[in-house]
């Protein structure tokens, strides 16, 4: 009972982000129990008690870019805009544009990536997410960097990551940079 009602999920998911669910649904098929575990992250990735929507989708996307190549990484352009987060944003976050960002999505943006870097800024950048939101903030934006991570590299450990994808918001197309120039 519950596999059908988890295929008619992953089937929904399929068609509403036009999105290839093959490597869950053979998560699903080989070891039930993992995928089921695995689906649990669909609710921490939700997760939001403090950052304003700019820094947390800003903490998603960069997240996605740092371990994907297009599937998705438009799997969160699609959710950000279906959460109200300008487009000029998103593409100021894929662009790596910190002059083009707001003030909340450049400082999601600053500190995702000194997250996923690594940076020595990590510190400097995470007490200033605490000052402006508090330390739930940096709760949020640490779940959703790292939980935006977690689905490209389980694809790419079950080997279902063969193909990359134009990355576009509103259907107009955008150049994603990976890395600081």
């Amino acid at each position: 009972m519950l596999r059908f009602f988890a295929e008619r999920g992953l089937k929904a998911f399929s068609e509403r982000y036009a999105y290839d669910v093959s490597y869950m649904r053979h998560m699903l098929t080989v070891s039930p129990s993992a995928f089921f575990k695995f689906a649990k992250l669909t609710e921490l990735s939700q997760h939001c008690e403090a950052a304003p929507k700019d820094a947390l989708f800003a903490a998603k996307l960069v997240g996605a870019v740092a371990e994907d190549c297009g599937p998705c990484v438009q799997i969160a352009v699609n959710m950000a805009r279906e959460a109200g987060v300008d487009p000029a944003q998103i593409e100021a976050v894929l662009k790596r544009d910190r002059a083009a960002m707001n003030e909340d999505a450049a400082l999601g943006f600053q500190f995702a990536d000194a997250v996923v870097r690594r940076a020595h800024s990590e510190d400097e950048v995470r007490d200033a997410v605490r000052a402006q939101w508090g330390e739930a903030a940096v709760i949020d934006l640490t779940l959703a960097v790292q939980i935006g991570r977690v689905y490209p590299m389980v694809k790419a450990g079950l080997g279902f990551a063969k193909t990359c994808g134009r990355v576009s918001i509103d259907d107009a197309p955008v150049d994603v940079v990976k890395e600081a120039a």
